[in-house]
C-alpha cells in the first residue's frame, strides 16, 4: 500500500462520529462497539498488574490508535505501553514500533480480529509482545518474538493460572480474577 491511499484511508477513518472504534490493516475498515462490563473489569485486572510492573518512562494508553503508514496498519489495541515522550502529544496516533506491548481482549462479536488479523499485523508493526485474553475460551496467550512477519512465541494458560511477561515488564502475571464471556 502506497503512503498516499493509506492516508486517504486513514482521513475516511477520521470522519467518521465519536465514539466509534476503528482499525485499518490494508484496504479493510473494522469498526467496533463500546465493550462489554465484562470486558471493561478484565482489562481493569489486567492493567493494574501491569502498573505494578511498568519499569519508568513506559505508561499505559488505551484505546490508541498504532500507527506503521509503511505497512498500511493502524491498530487500536485495548492497552498499550509506550514511552512517556510519546503521549506529550495532542494527536491520538502513536507510532506503532514504539509500543512495549498491544493488550487485546477478544471480541466475543469478531474473535477473528483478534487472533487472526491482529496476530498478522502486530508484528507487520514491530510490536514486540502481543498479550490476547480470550474470556470465550478462559484462556491467555501471549506472543513474543516477531520478525517482520510473524511472533516466533506463543504460550498459552487457562483463567487461573500465571504467565510470565518478559522484560522489561518481566512478571508473573495472575488470571485467577479475570471472568469469562
Amino acid at each position: 500500500m502506497t503512503p498516499e491511499h493509506f492516508e486517504l484511508l486513514e482521513e475516511a477513518r477520521r470522519s467518521l462520529p465519536d465514539g466509534f472504534k476503528v482499525e485499518l490493516s490494508g484496504d479493510t475498515i473494522t469498526m467496533m462497539v463500546s465493550p462489554s462490563g465484562i470486558h471493561q473489569r478484565n482489562l481493569l485486572v489486567i492493567r493494574r498488574q501491569f502498573d505494578a510492573h511498568a519499569p519508568a518512562g513506559l505508561l499505559p494508553s488505551e484505546n490508541t490508535d498504532l500507527v506503521s503508514p509503511q505497512v498500511g496498519k493502524s491498530r487500536n489495541p485495548d492497552l498499550t505501553y509506550v514511552p512517556d515522550e510519546v503521549l506529550a502529544t495532542t494527536d491520538n496516533q502513536l507510532p506503532a514500533e514504539l509500543a512495549a506491548i498491544a493488550v487485546e481482549l477478544v471480541s466475543p462479536s469478531n474473535p477473528e480480529n483478534d487472533w487472526v488479523a491482529k496476530l498478522r499485523d502486530y508484528p507487520l508493526m514491530r510490536i514486540p509482545l502481543y498479550l490476547l485474553i480470550d474470556a470465550r475460551e478462559k484462556s491467555v496467550t501471549l506472543f513474543s518474538r516477531p520478525d517482520d512477519t510473524r511472533y516466533h512465541r506463543r504460550e498459552d494458560v487457562a483463567f487461573g493460572e500465571t504467565l510470565h511477561i518478559p522484560d522489561p515488564f518481566d512478571f508473573e502475571l495472575v488470571t485467577g480474577a479475570l471472568l469469562p464471556y
